[in-house]
């Protein structure tokens, strides 16, 4: 009987180490997970800056591609298996490309629209957007300085776009540092596309902005 009662008496303790040692391995596979799906599959941002208005407020947090353009692996700049190529309209996150030789950790990641693919040729002209010669109008850009300026946000003589680059501007046009000031994105430097935006917050009104949970970005 003395047996009995010292082989039942370690049970509770054998299933409690057991059940530890699920959450751990739980926990671990969770973890996992979760890194892959940031670094290859979806990775979400939050909107610091006024430079993408009125498509994009400050506090609003979105959700970005990171596949569709091509997988990287963790500290490398060359993307494999890409779908497509982006495409002038999209919206894109990438590492700002005054901090290419930057730390891993140290870069800051922009987001503009793209307007100028390789090979384009991007004029501003008091402000009107031409690419290969013809105006380019999209109905998300915005105008709120009705002054014209002498640097290149407003007047930009033409430039042509690399190969493997891209030309990208802010929506929010007079509020934007963007190509326009220091040229071009480089491929491997493109994280994903943004496409929907999950949450928004207004700070100002400490409030959500309900109208904008769920839309997704065009």
């Amino acid at each position: 009987m003395a047996f009995l009662r010292k082989k039942t008496a370690a049970k509770p303790e054998a299933a409690k180490k057991s059940q530890l040692r699920d959450w751990t391995e739980a926990l671990i596979v969770a973890a996992i997970l979760a890194l892959i799906i940031r670094t290859f599959v979806v990775q979400a941002f939050k909107i610091p800056s006024g430079s993408m208005e009125d498509t994009l407020l400050i506090g609003d947090h979105l959700l970005v591609n990171k596949f569709i353009y091509g997988t990287k692996l963790p500290f490398s700049d060359d993307p494999i298996l890409a779908i497509r190529q982006p495409e002038r309209g999209d919206i894109i996150v990438f590492v700002f490309p005054e901090d290419k030789d930057k730390s891993y950790f140290k870069r800051r990641d922009f987001i503009k629209r793209v307007v100028g693919l390789p090979g384009d040729t991007i004029e501003i002209r008091n402000k009107n957007v031409f690419v290969n010669g013809e105006r380019y109008i999209t109905p998300e850009a915005v105008y709120k300085d009705g002054n014209l300026t002498a640097g290149p946000r407003d007047n930009m003589p033409p430039v042509t776009v690399p190969d493997d680059n891209y030309f990208v501007m802010g929506d929010n046009r007079d509020r934007s540092y963007d190509s326009r000031f220091w040229r071009f994105v480089d491929r491997s430097a493109i994280k994903g596309l943004a496409f929907i935006k999950y949450w928004s917050w207004d700070s100002e009104k400490f409030m959500p902005r309900w109208g904008r949970i769920g839309r997704m970005i065009e």
